[in-house]
């Protein structure tokens, strides 16, 4: 325990301490818990690896707080189970994981079934995060998330799967500033709602504040429904509370008929289930034999109803 003393931490639950007496040696082998298949349970992964070697120390009902160089609250982690593993991590089951502002206030909380606890004081959460902040709740699937107290950051570089409640968000990392609350999907990301269309963009925000869904882009965003795909040159804004999309900039759609429509930001309503397109802004649109400006459009997709208006002039071949 003197790696806990000399950084100062004060374990806070009983516990019970269970040292094994023996220790292997291994040559040219490293062994780690991502290094075996991964079994059914949390429980199954603790076992496969002490059949592999043995844990140094256990503790039930594992309990500390960490602090700053000011001696302020920073984390408290609490874990059903504690494994110290001979050259390896420490492993925490059942893990949750709170974080205080200066003000000693409550940060984030972030609970998961599993999680490895590096002698620099970062934490490394494994497979679903439970992550709530402010009544917030963000679920995210992934192989690693990185809590660094100390930066007020939580990250992750690998693959990351963000659960929304009609929708599946996959991007390439992820990063939250817990002393802002702000939370941002990094990398190429593609939005698979529950609906069967798909939005492809990247380095996404997420803004959950105040009741709110948003998700916000200023990347280039491709739209794709069953009839269309929807190129927008400067993002877009999802509201998944009115099931209303804003592509921005400079809009291209293209249908599956052939036809081809220009304008600026467009509004797709995908409210009671239906596909509408609308604009009031100018409508330039092409297909075979015809072509059309206008000054708006309501375009409802799934009835392939379109309307044009103001201004309309046409032109046939």
């Amino acid at each position: 325990m003197a790696f806990f003393q000399s950084r100062k931490i004060q374990l806070l639950a009983v516990f019970i301490i269970i040292a094994a007496a023996v220790i292997w040696t291994y040559q040219d082998t490293e062994l780690t818990v991502d290094a075996v298949l991964e079994p059914i349970s949390e429980t199954d992964i603790i076992e496969e690896k002490i059949k592999a070697v043995p844990y140094l120390e256990k503790i039930e009902n594992f309990a500390l707080e960490e602090y700053t160089e000011d001696h302020l609250l920073a984390y408290f982690i609490e874990a059903e189970y504690y494994y110290n593993f001979e050259n390896s991590p420490i492993t925490l089951l059942n893990i949750k994981v709170t974080t205080y502002d200066e003000n000693g206030n409550k940060s984030f909380i972030l609970s998961s079934n599993r999680a490895h606890y590096l002698r620099s004081g970062e934490i490394y959460f494994k497979g679903e995060v439970s992550i709530q902040s402010n009544g917030i709740v963000h679920k995210v699937d992934t192989e690693q998330i990185i809590v660094r107290p100390e930066m007020n950051l939580i990250t992750s570089d690998r693959d990351v799967t963000y659960l929304g409640e009609n929708a599946k968000i996959h991007a390439e990392g992820m990063e939250i500033k817990t002393d802002n609350d702000t939370m941002k999907l990094t990398g190429d990301i593609r939005i698979e709602q529950n609906s069967g269309a798909e939005i492809e963009t990247k380095n996404l925000f997420v803004d959950q504040s105040d009741g709110q869904k948003h998700y916000h882009t200023e990347e280039h965003t491709t739209y794709l429904s069953e009839m269309s795909i929807i190129n927008a040159d400067k993002g877009m804004d999802l509201d998944m509370n009115r099931h209303i999309i804003q592509l921005l900039g400079k809009v291209e759609i293209l249908q599956s008929s052939g036809s081809k429509i220009q304008s600026t930001n467009l509004i797709v309503d995908q409210s009671n289930g239906g596909e509408v397109y609308k604009t009031n802004n100018t409508i330039h649109y092409q297909s075979q034999g015809v072509d059309i400006l206008a000054q708006s459009m309501h375009f409802d997709v799934k009835r392939q109803r379109i309307e044009l208006s103001g201004g309309v002039t046409a032109r046939y071949e």
